[in-house]
């Protein structure tokens, strides 16, 4: 007979993936949706390039997988249950905003979900709040050097090109666009598939499959293997609502205006992935699209639909918090 822990640690295992698998297609629009709505890219291409590019960058470092894995709540100090309501909050956010059409960050919602978890399974005191601390500080300030960083890059290109003919710029800017779009899905697969990461390697830490010596461990590479497969294949697949509401309901954009949006996002994400920082590839696009929007002159900006943007952004963790805990309360019933 299965061993019934094996068996949670199964459950935990195709539960991450497909919070990976969500989060690639509820994230496709992170990547080219400035790309599709300039016309640079045809949809299929783009998606096709971003998934390739989503599992190379996956692939190339494991500091926000060990941020995500050790950074919020000891391993040792969390069951299956823990990691199981953790993901089905995550999970269920990440479809709710989808079907809605809402840029919402799956960073928010699987460290909402852990704290909400944590709490119930292992009490507060299980809670790193040194290192919660410091990653709440990078994810609410990521959109706002997002903004002003964006906002900067397009004003110096206007200023570097205000003598050259529009049809030259556009045509200068299709080719480097297509750069940037490829660019951003690398940067974006570095920093999301690796909290699938940290988050399997959490469970197998607490299942003592995997050794952590003085609260250190590697990540297997089957996990960052699997993991970066599952943030391809669900990238592959594309949240079209989600890409209509970042590529054309914010700002109108033409390639210039993509390619620094996606070049600024990619090296905000890029530098915190290297530095370990998780944060959210979703908040840091739209503020750049914001800024490169604002850039022209504020009213170009639709402050409604950025409105509603930040709103989900705010209400992301809390609701993960409470559906986690609901969750992990019912798994305790369950299991007691």
């Amino acid at each position: 007979m299965l061993d019934p822990l094996i068996l949670l640690v199964v459950v935990v295992v195709l539960l991450a993936l497909v919070f990976d698998f969500i989060n690639g297609f509820h994230d496709t629009a992170n990547a080219i949706a400035t790309s599709v709505s300039t016309r640079v890219l045809s949809p299929r291409v783009a998606i096709a390039m971003s998934a390739v590019l989503n599992v190379v960058g996956a692939v190339t470092g494991t500091a926000v997988a060990k941020a995500i894995g050790k950074g919020i709540v000891a391993p040792n100090s969390v069951t299956q249950a823990t990691v199981i309501a953790a993901l089905l909050a995550a999970i269920a956010w990440n479809l709710i905003t989808w079907y809605y059409g809402i840029p919402s960050s799956s960073s928010h919602a699987i460290i909402g979900g852990l704290i909400g978890a944590a709490v119930v399974t292992a009490g507060v005191g299980a809670l790193d709040w040194g290192g919660v601390t410091k990653i709440f500080i990078v994810l609410v300030l990521s959109p706002f050097v997002g903004f002003i960083f964006s906002g900067a890059l397009m004003t110096a290109l206007l200023w570097l090109f205000h003598r050259t003919s529009p049809a030259s710029v556009a045509n200068l800017f299709r080719y480097l666009q297509i750069g940037s779009a490829a660019f951003m899905a690398f940067s974006h697969g570095t920093n999301d598939a690796q909290k699938t990461m940290g988050i399997i390697t959490m469970a197998l830490v607490s299942a003592e499959f995997v050794k952590a010596v003085d609260g250190n461990f590697a990540v297997p590479l089957w996990v960052i293997f699997l993991s970066a497969l599952a943030m391809g294949l669900g990238t592959a697949v594309g949240g079209w609502r989600i890409i209509r509401t970042m590529g054309t309901k914010i700002v109108q954009l033409r390639p210039i205006h993509g390619f620094a949006a996606e070049t600024a996002a990619g090296m905000v994400i890029e530098s915190a992935s290297r530095l370990g920082f998780p944060l959210s590839t979703t908040h840091v696009i739209s503020s750049t699209i914001m800024g490169v929007g604002a850039s022209k002159r504020f009213s170009a900006v639709r402050w409604g639909v950025a409105w509603n943007i930040v709103i989900a952004w705010v209400i992301t963790i809390p609701a993960c918090v409470g559906m986690a805990f609901v969750f992990a309360e019912a798994l305790h019933l369950i299991f007691s």
